[in-house]
């Protein structure tokens, strides 16, 4: 019998249900007899030799783990090399798995999630047979599985001289066989197993080798998958022509899936072809699972590049470094409403998330809100807008982490240094802020925005290139308004020293010329006469402290000891003599700078009486021109300003030209702006367009131009004219373009203004002002609007508050933002026609890209929108903690799903219907 062993890192390290990298379509060396499965290079010996298959068994492990392979299908033709059970290198391979080590210590069980154990057993349909893949779990045990590939084949060897023989039984006689597992022994427990459709177009494919004769004589139901030819999508396929017509809607009434396997017989081929699966345990029940609900649990591994196919660019598979989760939170601290003790210690409170979509379940007043709203407050995540909810948010986030209580927050691949909030970037909503947001228009267009990923990154761009140039164009305006006083002040200037040199030159025929240049003459040798004055007062000063200073005498004992030092004495008396020396130096040299002084006083007292005499001159004669002596007085100032002419001239030229430079760039920028107006409204239309197909045409959008006025409507208050407040009150908003047009034509009487508010207009709008206006942007607006009967659309803020938040949602879940989605009972008002029809299949189709964690009382959220982990809340009076935790595959967690979510059982009979199980 087998007994699995324990691999516990993989919940650890993704709790819940994860993907995982399957190649369910694997042959191993047990085939050797058709000649295609080979040892690998640089193994040599018979494949039926046990120490061969052991080695060849470690090889083949270490190739799933260098592939990325986590969930393997042994699926040979023939599950044994030699005659005997110990033959079966699947065998091999699965004991290897379960408690072999890789060389680097780690057991291969945790790095390789499932070996399934199985066949591909050719059905006795059609011409050549139709290939079936049959995998079990690994405790049907070796001799039981043989036992049973044996009763299937039903005496009829696999090989025949390197050739493939069918069994004697057909599909549904080797089914009906596995329902009943073969086994004699009633005691045993009926195998789990499940059965796949191998190459579906290709020989002995079910199609290639029956077309449409599978009707009638094939059990299709009974495959939980359909293996896609080499090269081939989905996509390739279509309802209106062959084979899709006949396969899809067959295929859809099964709850089948399309995957890719290899259909490896070299270790090289391994991983191939492979497609994603979210499994919650590496279990046949989980597989099958996966199949059936395909929606959400199953992606191909390939995509298009031209006419090959490439591995998806963006796997599904949680890439710590590729976008932000929260694993886990733990909460510790006896005051918290989540805080434990055990035997008189604290003990923490652990919530476990999938990156995918988790669901908090529980009765009320179990803390559902007060876990994410813990979350919210703990990470600094942007509160409610609405004061009444921003305080309830806080109160709960306070109670999360009452006493100081210690949270600590596990995201893989998070920077210890960074803030909770850089680690984790959650939006967080809760069911009135979904409404809210749904009556804002610049939310709206954000959720729009990021829609379409192949849009997005350059609406983004286009976004901040238009609140730059927005920024620029107002800056600009300002530093036009700037120029434009400074340039009214330097043209003043200029037309000033221009009108004084004018005025000189009437001043030249008074003579006036002549007197103020002997006037500069004055000035100057009376500054002269001044400092030499000052001078002559130091040097009097200076001498007589020289006179005052008495040289000491030098005692010969102490220059005698100054000798014996081995210095030179001091002579004394020549020191003397250079003293008085200097003092007769310093009288001689203060007596030249006092007949210097008194020279400049003469000089100084001669040009003085010269300027009396053509000061009196030029009265005289501007008398006769009939001034008097304070135009005398101005005509100082008047020469000032006339010598500065050139360079007042040369500033205003100048000024002139940064004035004419800007404005050119203001203009250029208004340009180059609407192109950019104009490049994004394109994208959105395609956005916009996009939105029916995605949604089966019950959502649409449309973009009002110019539409959000508030800028403009700001300005205009701005001036505080109660006449243009009352017209802008009751106009049709024009924009400012609009405005500026009509304002420069004189017929602002067309959008509705009256004489006087017109005239009051005019007098308003200065030069500054009207570029202020100019450098405005009304933004566009878009309207959702959601189709309630047929044909009959209805905009946004006219529905219900359940359908406002079920387009939100849907839209919030469609956009590319891969930050994690936070959503407290979204499910109040929720309509459920739309929750079906385009609620949870958006939340399936973002698993793999974005976390999503949703408190709720809705079964059908957790359930239909196949949650991947289910965390279910229990309190007492002033405490709470996790009651159940899991994936819906955990029949506790259904349980727990049943007994506490609102419709629980009618949420799984639906899927039990919907999906066939």
């Amino acid at each position: 019998m087998f007994g699995r062993n324990a691999a516990g890192g993989w919940q650890e390290e993704v709790p819940g249900a994860r993907w995982f990298k399957a190649d369910l379509h694997l042959h191993t060396i047990d085939d050797h007899p058709g000649g295609k499965a080979k040892l690998p290079e640089g193994m040599d010996g018979e494949p039926a030799d046990p120490e061969l298959q052991k080695e060849y068994a470690r090889r083949f492990l270490q190739r799933l783990v260098e592939s990325g392979v986590q969930v393997a299908g042994l699926t040979p033709h023939s599950p044994r090399a030699g005659e005997g059970p110990e033959s079966s290198a699947v065998w091999r391979i699965v004991d290897e798995w379960n408690s072999g080590e890789d060389e680097d210590g780690i057991p291969f069980r945790e790095k390789v999630y499932a070996v399934f154990p199985g066949f591909e057993i050719n059905a006795n349909d059609g011409r050549k047979g139709v290939h079936l893949l049959v995998l079990f779990d690994p405790e049907i045990g070796r001799d039981r599985h043989l036992r049973l590939f044996d009763a299937l084949m039903d005496g009829v060897a696999p090989w025949d001289r390197g050739s493939l023989r069918m069994t004697r039984n057909n599909a549904e006689d080797l089914i009906r066989t596995l329902d009943g597992n073969a086994s004699g022994d009633t005691t045993e427990e009926q195998a789990e197993f499940l059965v796949l459709g191998a190459h579906l177009m290709d020989t002995h494919g079910v199609h290639g080798e029956m077309g449409s004769q599978v009707l009638a004589t094939f059990p299709l139901e009974r495959l939980a998958g359909i293996g896609l030819p080499q090269g081939k999508l989905p996509e390739d396929y279509n309802e209106k022509k062959n084979p899709g017509r006949f396969w899809l809607p067959l295929m859809k009434k099964h709850r089948q899936a399309f995957f890719h396997g290899s259909d490896a017989y070299s270790l090289e081929a391994i991983g191939q072809r492979h497609t994603w699966l979210k499994l919650a345990e590496p279990r046949i029940a989980a597989l099958r699972q996966a199949f059936v609900a395909s929606d959400s649990r199953v992606r191909l591994g390939h995509e298009r590049d031209g006419e090959s196919l490439v591995a998806l660019r963006n796997p599904p598979a949680v890439d710590f470094a590729e976008r932000p989760w929260l694993r886990r939170v733990s909460v510790i601290g006896r005051a918290s409403f989540f805080g434990r003790r055990d035997e008189q210690r604290s003990v923490p409170t652990t919530f476990a998330f999938s990156p995918d979509l988790t669901c908090v379940i529980g009765g009320s007043m179990t803390g559902k809100s007060t876990l994410l709203d813990g979350l919210r407050v703990y990470t600094e995540a942007s509160p409610p807008q609405q004061d009444a909810e921003r305080n309830q948010v806080q109160a709960r986030g306070d109670n999360f982490q009452a006493g100081s209580a210690s949270v600590d927050l596990d995201c893989p691949g998070s920077d210890p240094t960074a803030t909770p909030r850089e680690n984790w970037p959650a939006q967080f909503f809760t069911q009135n802020e979904l409404q809210q947001l749904a009556q804002e228009s610049a939310a709206v267009e954000s959720i729009l925005a990021k829609l379409d990923s192949a849009e997005a990154q350059g609406i983004a761009a286009r976004q901040v290139q238009l609140d730059d140039h927005d920024n620029a164009l107002d800056a600009l305006a300002k530093d036009l308004n700037t120029l434009d006083g400074r340039l009214a002040e330097a043209d003043q200037a200029e037309e000033r020293s221009r009108r004084a040199q004018e005025a000189l030159a009437a001043f030249q025929e008074a003579g006036a010329e002549d007197y103020h240049r002997v006037a500069r003459a004055h000035e100057t040798w009376k500054t002269a006469l001044g400092d030499s004055t000052e001078l002559v007062r130091g040097l009097d000063e200076a001498i007589d402290r020289l006179r005052s200073f008495v040289l000491p005498e030098l005692d010969e004992q102490v220059n005698q000891v100054w000798s014996e030092g081995g210095e030179a004495g001091v002579d004394v008396e020549a020191l003397a003599v250079q003293w008085e020396e200097a003092l007769r130096k310093s009288d001689a040299a203060c007596d030249v700078v006092r007949a210097a002084s008194e020279a400049l006083a003469r000089v100084s007292g001669r040009i003085g009486g010269l300027q009396s005499d053509l000061r009196a001159d030029v009265e005289r004669s501007m008398a006769e021109h009939g001034f008097g002596s304070a135009e005398l007085r101005q005509f100082q100032e008047l020469s000032r300003k006339a010598a500065l002419h050139a360079s007042y001239a040369k500033h205003s030229k100048e000024l002139r030209g940064a004035f004419a430079e800007k404005e050119k760039a203001f203009e250029d920028l208004q340009e180059d702006r609407a192109a950019v107006v104009a490049e994004q409204r394109r994208a959105f239309d395609r956005v916009l367009g996009g939105i029916s197909s995605k949604q089966g045409s019950s959502i649409r959008g449309r973009r009002l131009d110019d539409d959000d006025s508030s800028s403009l409507d700001a300005f205009l208050k701005s001036f505080k004219q109660r006449g243009i407040t009352r017209w802008w009150r009751e106009s049709s908003h024009p924009t400012p373009a609009k405005l500026l047009k009509h304002l420069e034509k004189r017929s602002l009487d067309a959008l509705g203004m009256s004489q006087a508010v017109e005239r009051t207009f005019r007098e308003t709008i200065t030069s500054a002002r009207r570029r202020r206006l100019a450098a405005l942007r009304c933004r566009d607006r878009y309207v959702l609007e959601l189709e309630v009967a047929d044909g009959e659309y209805r905009p946004l803020e006219k529905l219900s508050g359940g359908q406002r938040v079920s387009v939100l949602l849907t839209l919030l879940l469609e956009t590319e933002d891969e930050r994690p989605l936070v959503i407290d009972q979204p499910e109040d008002e929720l309509d459920n026609r739309f929750l079906f029809e385009t609620v949870l299949p958006a939340l399936k189709h973002l698993k793999g890209r974005r976390q999503v964690i949703v408190a709720t009382h809705d079964a059908n959220i957790v359930v239909n929108g196949d949650a991947d982990m289910v965390i279910q809340l229990e309190a007492t009076a002033d405490k709470g903690g996790v009651a159940c935790a899991g994936a819906i595959d955990d029949p506790a967690v259904r349980d727990a799903i049943v007994q506490t979510v609102d419709g629980g059982r009618d949420a799984f009979r639906l899927r039990r219907r919907k999906y066939g199980f």
